[in-house]
């Protein structure tokens, strides 16, 4: 059967462990807070009132597609676009183009970070074929001004964080309602995650600090992992209400 992401793809490897995608979560919590189109995020009400469901959503959906075949990755996509089409109605106008690349090429960031985290320094042809996933994505959803190759993409990312990023309102309410979620321990954890995962312009607009303070309990959980006992730890750090979920995403 096709699928849309092979079965051997570095995707799958990337997004098939559960301490990656919530790496990749954090940081999109972190410049999802800072986009300039988080207020249509707002709109529904649905970020604000649980922000840890809708980011976990997003996830849930680019997991769906890279591990389904391909007409229900294709479905997914399709799906994608009419839930927005649908807010779009609601709310009596377009969100622009450049608002879905953004979130394609956070995904295409994030996902490379969180794995040389974690695990290994990716080459750049691994690199390129992370990119060629998220790029079929924007192919499917018929967005415009997509760049063509993973290095027309680096430039272009560079250009839109400096262009689509800032500081606002939303951003102080969007952390408020994190803390508010989390608890403080793991808000602190996840702002620790963010500054080792972040783009520096993110990091700089969110304030955080340069260091991690918990970077040496980065290397000592990338111990653990070695020896297949990360799941104490994760066990102990995960929302209860999250935890099942969370731990399924291991494949």
């Amino acid at each position: 059967m096709a699928t849309f992401v092979t079965s051997d793809h570095i995707v799958r490897k990337i997004w098939g462990r559960a301490d990656t995608v919530l790496f990749i979560f954090a940081a999109s919590a972190a410049e999802f807070a800072v986009n300039k189109a988080v207020d249509w995020l707002y709109f529904t009400g649905k970020l604000p009132s649980d922000p840890l469901g809708r980011l976990f959503s997003t996830v849930t959906y680019a997991r769906h597609i890279i591990f389904s075949d391909h007409d229900d990755a294709i479905r997914a996509i399709d799906k994608i676009t009419a839930i927005h089409h649908g807010v779009e109605q609601a709310r009596g106008a377009q969100i622009p183009d450049w608002a879905y690349r953004d979130v394609l090429f956070m995904l295409i960031d994030h996902s490379i970070r969180a794995f040389e985290l974690l695990d290994r320094k990716l080459t750049m042809k691994e690199k390129a074929d992370v990119f060629d996933v998220f790029y079929r994505v924007g192919v499917q959803m018929k967005l415009t001004g997509l760049p063509v190759s993973y290095l027309q993409w680096e430039m272009m990312r560079n250009h839109q964080l400096n262009q689509d990023t800032i500081s606002s309102e939303f951003t102080i309410n969007l952390y408020k309602q994190y803390k508010k979620h989390l608890g403080r321990i793991r808000f602190f954890i996840l702002k620790q995650v963010q500054i080792m995962m972040v783009p520096e312009r993110v990091r700089k607009l969110l304030r955080l600090r340069r260091i991690p303070v918990l970077l040496p309990a980065l290397l000592f959980y990338k111990l653990f992992r070695r020896m297949k006992l990360e799941g104490l730890l994760k066990n102990a750090l995960l929302p209860v209400e999250y935890k099942a979920q969370i731990m399924a995403l291991d494949v």
